[in-house]
């Protein structure tokens, strides 16, 4: 029987360290939006202002405007891509991810078979292209046009398979922070202008994935892409790779150019909205959350914003006009607790619903539901 081969195994300081650093999170990166969105590839969007606290907790001097103009510009997108929840793209991204996780989305249109008996599922896409490219709409309303053509089909199926079939995106005002609107839906390349091109390559992907969440396995990155099947992909470029493994012995692998930063770096604390891709885009979370803290994160349905504390998982938080409001999971050394402080009134300064004015309050207690 052949030996197993060994690689230098990385410890999960290290990894966090390294994930972190390309997460833009041990320090704030002197960046623009755009190139920060597309480094990241993407930012995890189901609701409107996470992606603005994303980038507030990456980039230096980041204020709304900073990523609410660009949305208004169509610079960047709103739509579903990864794992069939929403994102905020470039709109190059938006051009190339959506056509690179399709078949993801084919998939899922088969779970909705019984109530698309008898639908014809290309002439369904023509049809909910031709209502939304004439101008933009809800999904109730794609949901009543195709009522139109098929009366007995589940009218929940057929506004999913609209927007699994057809690269939708949720067209401004939606997005723009300080201003509300409804969800109203058109093709991303009626959107843009633009038709979609070729699906990014899976080996462009792959290295694009670990640049930004590396060192990885092939599972970790099937997780966030919400795709099976890349282990060949990873192979093809195994000799242009770093592979390291866990302490589990499970392979990663890394592009050579990316950090890598010593497992005792300092790492500050940082305020993550809901859903922050830093805790959804690995199959072993370990890295950022420890086993034993592992589902505090949400309650019932319900996901919570997130504290970082020497770059794990330590509490959650939540903000209420210029009131913040820290629940630790465990104590902290004073210093860190400064920290916390510091950075939250950082937070409350740039975010707060009041803008910059009015002094920040930064509490510890629990946090109510």
């Amino acid at each position: 029987m052949a030996s197993r081969t060994t690689h230098p195994v990385l410890g999960t300081r290290a990894l966090n360290r390294a994930t972190l650093s390309r997460q833009l999170l041990l320090s704030r990166a002197e960046t623009t939006v755009g190139d920060a969105v597309g480094h990241l590839l993407g930012l995890q969007a189901q609701n409107v202002k996470p992606p603005y606290f994303q980038l507030h907790a990456r980039l230096a001097g980041f204020r709304p405007a900073d990523l609410a103009g660009p949305m208004e510009s169509r610079e960047v997108v709103r739509m579903v891509t990864m794992r069939s929840t929403i994102h905020t793209h470039t709109a190059q991204d938006a051009l190339t991810l959506r056509p690179l996780v399709q078949p993801a989305r084919d998939r899922e249109v088969t779970y909705f078979r019984k109530g698309l008996a008898g639908v014809d599922l290309d002439r369904l896409a023509r049809r909910a292209r031709a209502f939304v490219e004439s101008e933009p709409r809800t999904m109730g309303e794609i949901r009543e046009e195709l009522l139109r053509d098929w009366p007995d089909a589940d009218p929940q199926s057929l506004s999913v398979a609209a927007r699994c079939l057809l690269p939708l995106v949720q067209v401004t005002p939606r997005g723009v922070w300080g201003r509300s609107g409804q969800v109203r839906l058109t093709t991303v390349e009626s959107w843009l202008g633009k038709p979609a091109g070729a699906a990014q390559s899976v080996d462009e992907a792959v290295l694009r994935y670990l640049a930004a969440f590396g060192p990885a396995s092939v599972k970790d990155m099937q997780t966030w892409a919400g795709l099976t099947r890349l282990r060949e992909a990873f192979e093809r470029l195994r000799p242009d790779l770093l592979v390291f493994q866990d302490e589990n012995g499970v392979e990663l692998f890394d592009v050579p150019d990316a950090p890598r930063p010593d497992a005792d770096t300092p790492a500050p604390p940082r305020f993550l909205p809901e859903f922050d891709n830093l805790l959804l885009s690995h199959a072993d979370r370990t890295r950022v959350v420890a086993p034993e803290i592992k589902g505090r994160t949400w309650t019932g349905n319900q996901a919570h914003c997130t504290l970082l504390v020497d770059g794990f998982l330590a509490g959650l938080w939540k903000l209420e006009g210029r009131v913040l409001t820290v629940e630790l999971f465990g104590p902290v050394p004073k210093a860190a607790r400064e920290e916390i402080v510091a950075e939250g009134e950082l937070m409350v300064a740039g975010m707060g619903e009041s803008g910059g004015s009015g002094a920040a309050s930064v509490r510890f207690g629990p946090i109510k539901p």
